[in-house]
């Protein structure tokens, strides 16, 4: 067995110099922290985004506060189908006798959660569907995912690089490849992503701005594209009571379809990169 290795004054004057240059940090495993986990916005981005969601916050309680008293206890966010359904039969008869009131209420909620990425939007499609038919639920469903889509962008584009950064990391550099090959498509491409289920919404919502997506072509995309996906919905909330759980909204003959359409929007790129290979 070997004897132990003394420490010599030069190992000493070694390990002084390695603190020295690390500044006095330790560099030991146990005390690095990998930087993908360090929360991404300083204390100003961290403030502004609070300062926007209490803005828009109190805007919604506001208009909420207009509603009758009665009425105002009874609402709650859904979060399952039971939950749904309870809440349609709740607000049936407002919805009926005060619409107006109604719509800018739920055009409010639908766009607060879309602008803050707040899980649940899928409920409200449903709910425009079960209350106002197929036509008006439509409309209603585009008109408030566009509108919460566009703030989600115009959010993201003031704090949400360093966000989208630090969530998908790998995601964001593929978006920023594949529009770079698509600048002179950029309308076609963006319409295949909100038409197909390939990127989250979520997601294109907050990178779009970052990766330099120009906003009249996220508006168009975003107008035009949720379409099909908002028909199903909508569709869907009209036979509410049959409707045993959210899987059945989108089966494989569904996200055919999605895909074929989501094919037509885009082929017009296809093409052109054909034509340049040749």
């Amino acid at each position: 067995m070997p004897a132990p290795r003394s420490v010599t004054a030069v190992d000493t004057g070694r390990l002084l110099l390695r603190d020295l240059e690390n500044n006095g940090e330790d560099d030991s495993p146990a005390a690095k922290k990998p930087k993908s986990e360090k929360f991404p916005l300083n204390s100003c981005e961290f403030a502004a985004a609070v300062a926007v969601f209490f803005l828009f916050a109190t805007g919604l309680f506001c208009i909420y506060l207009t509603m009758p008293a009665s009425e105002f206890g009874r609402i709650k966010l859904p979060r399952t189908l039971s939950d749904l359904r309870l809440l349609k039969e709740n607000l049936s008869a407002y919805a009926s006798n005060h619409p107006a009131p109604f719509i800018l209420g739920y055009c409010s909620t639908y766009i607060f959660m879309q602008t803050f990425m707040i899980p649940g939007t899928i409920f409200m499609s449903l709910l425009a569907g079960a209350l106002f038919g197929v036509v008006r639920g439509i409309l209603l469903v585009v008109f408030n995912a566009t509108a919460g889509a566009s703030s989600c962008f115009f959010l993201s584009k003031l704090i949400g690089r360093p966000l989208v950064s630090w969530l998908w990391p790998e995601k964001l550099r593929f978006f920023q490849a594949e529009i770079a090959k698509r600048r002179d498509r950029l309308l076609n491409y963006m319409l295949f992503l909100r038409i197909t289920p390939t990127l989250p919404n979520l997601f294109i919502n907050l990178a779009s701005p970052i990766v330099d997506v120009p906003f009249h072509i996220f508006f168009l995309a975003t107008l035009i594209g949720l379409i099909p996906a908002s028909y199903i919905t909508v569709r869907a909330g009209l036979a509410l009571g049959d409707l045993k759980s959210l899987k059945d909204l989108y089966d494989f003959k569904t996200f055919s379809v999605l895909f074929l359409i989501g094919f037509v929007a885009i082929c017009p790129t296809l093409l052109k990169r054909k034509r340049v290979y040749e």
